[in-house]
């Protein structure tokens, strides 16, 4: 299935200013259905778009909307693997957002949602730490956000190898989860529900050497139904999970039904997770034949799907040194 082109595109070949509150419901919603692999590009467009209209932006874009796309443009590259200008967007993003007013702000703790994250996927834990711990010191967050952040906190524990510190955080998310969502919780937090949470506390588990936890978990997030489609995350992470257990009859199994959905996942982190789990299984030690069939299959595959000279996305970039500052 083609990606439609979002009004982002159209506009490009008009001389009015750019819809950026209708280029940022677009993305999302291609982001949501086919995933990042085939909304970077898009929006990367989109960002060139406004940054060329510059002061033809309307005035009252200069806030919110503004922020929002952004941050939106930032989490589709963080998913795609495109680390620097996801980043640049992001900090983009949250200097705008701390120039709002203060009942205006919460697309803040989106962005450092965002970069805690991925401070913790491109091997900064502490600084995931650092991000995470900012926002958990204020006062009267709502529970959906607060849980959020304990799990931004668990997965940087758990990196770090502190087993009850991580446990302890995950205890706190499930706790603020509990009465699911309240009124308080900001709308862009939908997608944080319980099938979230048990990805999440499948990947601490497995980083701290519990497989059989962390399968069980990865496996209940993997067969929810109707989520956005970076939770193919979560199947390509089983995957890996088994593979470095080396759970050989279980890996063959679950690598070979991905096999029939990888050419449709649209995130670059799950494909990349599964070359990952393709790496576990070629290091491994009496590999039966037929799963090593089973990789060599899925990994032409991947040659094809994600072919890593194409646009730098398989490469992981170091983010700067410096955190972002807090207030």
């Amino acid at each position: 299935m083609e990606p439609q082109t979002p009004r982002a595109g159209r506009a490009a070949r008009t001389s009015s200013p750019p819809d950026v509150r209708a280029m940022t419901t677009e993305l999302l919603a291609l982001d949501r259905t086919l995933g990042a692999r085939h909304a970077a590009p898009v929006a990367m467009r989109s960002v060139r778009m406004v940054e060329a209209a510059g002061a033809a932006v309307p005035a009252g874009t200069a806030g919110a909307d503004l922020a929002e796309f952004f941050e939106v443009a930032a989490w589709i590259l963080f998913d795609a693997e495109r680390h620097g200008p996801s980043y640049r967007l992001n900090r983009r993003a949250l200097a705008l957002a701390r120039r709002l007013p203060e009942e205006e702000r919460s697309i803040e703790l989106l962005v450092l949602s965002v970069l805690s994250m991925q401070q913790t996927h491109l091997g900064h834990p502490r600084a995931s730490l650092r991000t995470s711990s900012s926002v958990l010191a204020r006062r009267d967050l709502p529970p959906r956000v607060a849980a959020l952040f304990h799990v931004r906190e668990a997965r940087a524990h758990a990196r770090l190898g502190r087993r009850a510190a991580a446990l302890r955080s995950l205890a706190a998310a499930r706790e603020m989860s509990a009465d699911g969502p309240s009124d308080r919780d900001p709308a862009w937090s939908w997608w944080f529900d319980r099938a979230e949470l048990d990805g999440h506390h499948g990947l601490v588990l497995a980083d701290l050497g519990d497989a059989e936890g962390a399968a069980a978990l990865l496996h209940a997030a993997a067969a929810s139904d109707g989520g956005p489609a970076y939770r193919a995350l979560f199947a390509a992470d089983l995957g890996r999970v088994l593979a470095r257990a080396g759970a050989w009859r279980e890996t063959d199994a679950w690598l070979s039904a991905l096999a029939e959905s990888a050419p449709r996942m649209g995130s670059v982190r799950a494909l990349n997770s599964l070359r990952r789990a393709i790496a576990a299984v070629d290091g491994g030690r009496r590999v039966p034949r037929g799963l090593r069939g089973t990789t060599r299959d899925l990994t032409e595959l991947l040659a094809r799907e994600l072919p890593r000279e194409r646009h730098g996305e398989g490469h992981v970039h170091h983010l700067p040194t410096e955190p972002p500052e807090f207030r």
